[in-house]
């Protein structure tokens, strides 16, 4: 087993370079964030591969960022433990309907529906679900009922009726200024201070602290497998989702995020939000 085990670590970084798009070899641009230097895909992948939860930023509607995130399912997929892969973009009570689409009871026509109940965007998340399915990756809903963050994002948490609030906990605006940054500039030039401010960072909170929770619970129930958490950067990098599931558990992990005009730059990168960040270097980097 030990003879096995050490000749494993040997050829894993050479079976993970196979599984990679030529173009992504050939134009990693990725920039590690604790010495700011660019290094060779091979090198962040060996090391995402000593996490058991690995965290990739997204811009939801952005094709190459989910071809990026294809990329590392299928190097981590070659590693010798189970591979699940968390999604933001499923609720933890539609689980069975993910459940059902890996194992293949589930026509796609089926599945397209329980997809639009959750998401949008299909086609640009499409060959990540094929993948999950042709190679039995499980998938896992992280997030909770739009109908419930909607609401806190309008009204505030304290507008939820008493039964939600003692169910999900107690959920504050309390985060780093680096944090509440970023979300005033994705409320924009009017929506950066006051009430708004309040309940749109309070929702994005509750969606932290609930799929924290949720991955929590099954690492828990399933401490073999490593995880893959594919969710939008303001969720992924380390403030969001990885800063709650440390207060939950202790677990290994490391973030990457890509490059996003305006809101996750070179110039703003750093081992406190992140650990690797894709360079946005045109159009043959990483799927940009």
């Amino acid at each position: 087993m030990a003879l096995c085990t050490s000749l494993l670590r040997l050829i894993l970084p050479t079976l993970l370079l196979l599984c990679l798009p030529a173009a992504v070899v050939a134009h990693p641009h990725l920039l590690r964030a604790s010495d700011r230097t660019e290094v060779p895909v091979e090198e962040m992948l060996r090391d995402l591969a000593t996490a058991q939860v690995i965290f990739v930023g997204e811009l939801h509607d952005h094709v190459g960022h989910h071809q990026a995130q294809l990329s590392i399912i299928r190097a981590l997929q070659k590693d010798a433990g189970p591979l699940a892969v968390g999604l933001e973009m499923f609720r933890k009570d539609s689980q069975p309907a993910l459940d059902r689409w890996v194992d293949g009871s589930s026509p796609l026509t089926r599945f397209l529906l329980d997809f639009q109940d959750n998401w949008s965007m299909w086609e640009e998340y499409r060959e990540i679900f094929e993948f999950a399915r042709q190679q039995q990756v499980k998938l896992v809903g992280l997030n909770i009922p739009r109908e419930i963050s909607g609401k806190v994002a309008r009204q505030g948490f304290a507008a939820l009726p008493e039964l939600d609030r003692q169910m999900l906990g107690n959920v504050q605006c309390v985060v780093d200024p680096e944090y509440a940054e970023l979300i005033r500039r994705a409320l924009g030039v009017h929506g950066g201070h006051g009430q708004e401010f309040l309940f749109f960072c309070e929702a994005q909170m509750l969606w932290d602290v609930m799929m924290a929770r949720h991955l929590a619970e099954f690492l828990s129930a399933n401490p073999d497998y490593r995880v893959v958490v594919l969710a939008g950067s303001a969720h992924a990098w380390k403030f969001g989702i990885p800063r709650q599931l440390l207060q939950l558990m202790k677990v290994e992990y490391r973030v990457v995020l890509p490059e996003i005009d305006g809101r996750v730059t070179r110039s703003q990168i750093s081992p406190a939000t992140a650990d690797y960040l894709w360079l946005n270097e045109g159009p043959d980097s990483w799927g940009f």
